[in-house]
Order: C-alpha cells, then sequence, then structure tokens
C-alpha cells in the first residue's frame, strides 16, 4: 500500500472530515455557467451551497445534451449543492428570501444589473437584515458603466475583452477561445473576491459587496497583449499558437502529427538544435537571440518543420524530453480525461450506475481536500429541508406551497429575472 503524508495534498475526492470552507452557507441565484462554476469550487470545499432556482430551474437544465433524463451540462457546474425552488418574483417569496439572507453568509447572483434591487432585494436591503453578509454579483459588463444594462455571454465577452481579436491563425477570422473562458474566470475571480471578503470579515465583522464580468474577467486576462501594446505600441493580433514574446513556442507539424514545443533563452535553444542534428541553427544570425528568433519567426518556424517532418511525433517527443526541453503531443478529450497523469491527479472522477463523469477539482489541499458528496440535484429536491433547516416551521412551510412560492412551473415567455 502507497505510504502518503498526512500533510501531501490530496487528489481524491471521497477523502473524509470537515472542508476548508465548512460552516460557511452561501445562497447562490446564479444560472448558467459562470456563478454556478464558481459556487461549486467553494461546494467542493465544505461550503454549505442553497442553490435557490425560480420554479422553472436553472435555463441549463433543459439543456439538449441529456444522458438518463438528466441534464449533463447542469450536472457538470452545480455537484455537491442543494436545490430550492423559490419564487423571487412573489411578494411571499421575496419576503421568505430575507429571511433566508439573515442565516447565512454569503449571497451570489448573476441577473442583470438592477434586477435584485427591483425585487426588493438589493445589497443594501440585505445589508440592512444581514450586516455580515458577503453579496457578489456576476453581470455581463458590471454594475455601472454605459453597458452596464447590456446582457452578458461568454462570445459578447470574449469580442469586446480583446481574446477573439487574438485567437485563431494570422491569416484567418477572428475566433473565440474554444473554452467560455470569460465565464469560468468570471466565476474564479468572483470565488476569490468572496474568500477576501470572508478573510476582512473575520477580522472586522464586517460584510461586503463584491461585483465582477465576464468583460472584465476577459480584460484581465490581457496581460501579454496589454504589455506588447503599452511597450511597443503595436496592436496585437491572430499569431495561432505562437507566444509574442519568445520562440519557437508554438505548434509544428511533424511526419503524422502536430506537436508543440516550448524554447526559453539560456540553453535550450541550443539543445533543441542539437536534437534536430542541426547545430549550424544554433549560430544562425537570424536565430541566435529570443529577440532574433521572433522577429523572423516564419523563416525560423520553416526551418524547425523541415526537420520535424522527416520524424513521427513519438521519435521526436522522446527525444525532446530527454533533453529537457518542453514539449507534447496536442491531445483530444478522448485522450486528455485518460491521460495517466490526469488520472492520477484526480482530475477525472469515474463513473458510477451508469452516471456522468464528472471533471474534478484542481485544487490539492492537504489536510481539507475537496469532496464529492452527492451529485447536482433535482429541481426542488432540498425545498422542505432547506427551509427547516433555516428556521422555517413545518406550517409555514405549507403556507407557501399553498401560495405556489415553492411550486415548479413552467417559464414564462417574459421573465423579468432573465440575465
Amino acid at each position: 500500500m502507497e505510504e502518503r503524508s498526512e500533510h501531501r495534498p490530496s487528489s481524491r475526492p471521497g477523502a473524509m472530515g470537515p472542508g476548508a470552507l465548512e460552516g460557511i452557507v452561501i445562497v447562490d441565484l446564479t444560472q448558467v455557467l459562470a456563478g454556478p462554476y464558481g459556487t461549486m469550487f467553494m461546494a467542493d470545499m465544505g461550503a454549505t451551497v442553497i442553490k435557490v432556482e425560480p420554479p422553472w430551474g436553472d435555463s441549463t437544465r433543459n439543456a439538449s445534451l441529456v444522458k438518463n433524463g438528466v441534464s449533463v451540462p447542469y450536472q457538470m457546474v452545480n455537484r455537491n449543492k442543494d436545490s430550492l425552488v423559490l419564487d423571487l418574483g412573489h411578494p411571499e417569496g421575496a419576503a421568505a428570501f430575507r429571511r433566508l439572507v439573515a442565516r447565512v453568509d454569503v449571497v451570489v447572483e448573476n441577473y442583470r444589473p438592477g434586477t435584485m434591487r427591483q425585487l426588493g432585494l438589493g445589497y443594501e436591503t440585505l445589508r440592512a437584515i444581514n450586516p455580515r453578509l458577503v453579496m457578489a454579483s456576476i453581470s455581463g459588463f458590471g454594475q455601472t458603466g454605459p453597458y452596464a444594462k447590456r446582457g452578458g455571454f461568454d462570445i459578447v465577452a470574449q469580442a469586446m475583452s480583446g481574446i477573439m481579436s487574438v485567437t485563431g491563425e494570422a491569416d484567418g477570422p477572428p475566433a473565440k477561445c474554444g473554452l467560455p473562458i470569460t465565464d469560468m474566470c468570471a466565476g474564479l475571480f468572483m470565488v476569490q473576491g468572496i474568500l477576501m471578503a470572508l478573510l476582512h470579515r473575520e477580522r472586522t465583522g464586517q460584510g461586503q459587496y463584491i461585483e465582477t464580468s465576464l468583460f472584465e474577467a476577459g480584460i484581465a486576462l490581457s496581460v501579454w497583449q496589454a504589455a506588447e501594446y503599452w511597450t511597443r505600441g503595436i496592436v496585437p493580433g491572430r499569431m495561432g499558437s505562437a507566444h509574442p514574446f519568445t520562440a519557437p513556442y508554438e505548434a509544428f507539424a511533424t511526419r503524422d502529427q502536430h506537436i508543440v514545443i516550448g524554447v526559453s533563452g539560456g540553453r535550450m535553444w541550443g539543445d533543441l538544435c542539437d536534437v534536430l542534428a542541426r547545430p549550424d541553427l544554433a549560430t544562425d544570425e537570424r536565430f541566435s537571440t529570443v529577440g532574433a528568433r521572433v522577429r523572423n519567426r516564419p523563416a525560423l518556424r520553416k526551418a524547425l518543420e523541415d526537420e520535424l517532418r522527416r520524424e513521427s511525433a513519438s521519435h521526436w517527443l522522446e527525444r525532446l524530453e530527454a533533453a529537457g526541453i518542453p514539449a507534447a503531443p496536442i491531445l483530444a478529450y478522448d485522450q486528455v480525461y485518460t491521460d495517466p497523469q490526469a488520472r492520477a491527479r484526480g482530475m477525472v472522477v469515474d463513473a458510477e450506475n451508469g452516471e456522468t463523469p464528472l471533471v474534478g477539482n484542481p485544487v490539492k489541499m492537504s489536510l481539507t481536500p475537496w469532496r464529492l458528496r452527492r451529485r447536482a440535484p433535482s429541481l426542488g429536491q432540498d425545498t422542505e429541508a432547506v427551509l427547516e433547516r433555516l428556521g422555517f416551521a413545518p406550517a409555514e412551510i405549507a403556507d407557501l406551497k399553498h401560495l405556489g412560492v415553492l411550486d415548479r412551473k413552467e417559464k414564462p415567455h417574459a421573465d423579468r429575472q432573465d440575465r
């Protein structure tokens, strides 16, 4: 049996014991991806996350990708949460929500700016109920500014934050990143803000309001592009897989498939030339320095690919690894999810009883590892249990049911709560 130090971070989702966020109660009003992705990470780490859904549920419950009658996109970002159906558009539903707020630590929402205030649930109202409350909002463009009222989708944020202008081949059209990167990064930035606010509250007893947006998340990722623009005055453009400041650092064709090679300064360039049996390239004035290689990238690429195309990807990867040169195959997702490193690091949670596998949590903690306590809940699965836990008497729950505040129903054509 493998011996493991108690201080070695665990990659196993089934580890027992309290999580790092045990005791923190989060009300999650978010839908689709950005908010649910962030709150899932906090749920993984032990927080109690109550997903408050409208009577028709999170819109991803109706996604076209379904397995065993369950929306797979919903499953991917809502594990370890409770589901409470509550109609916030009903006066009694809003009143019930205000009661919940008195007993929780965090509220997260991603409605269009102004919607929570229209519902009588804005931060100033909720802070008066619970001064220790941390409230976080995610929107397309932020709560202020000329674009605040615009709807936000990842592709819109990628377009307006510059990401699409630098994604794709130089002679091709703009392209979005293959992953919904502004959605996911906005969710992770939100988590950072919440954790910092909770730490501040621990010191001062004061809650606070946090907000971020998909647009700002996209801009925040542009550090290399900002460096190039503000230093050289050059508007960054599409470069395919190449790096703006170093070369070779991109994908190259071999005899049978593409691989990536990353070379920085120092001896690495000479080592690569030795692997390729082309020591003359190391002393070629066009390629002798990083700056020269960047300036002469097309000629560099051709010289390298002329050699790389002579042998297979596996041939070169073996030799590059032996020489200590960063290089890798370009894996498709059927290869990623079976890769031994991904499996060893717990990045795939295997399916049980015919369920869909899940993507693991990348944060490994030695004393408080993440846990898969439960899969994503069905709509309203925990409504009564959550309300009882937060102080509602059985008679009060019955009254809310009678008023239709807790009922599941079809989404109306015009829903003022849409993001």
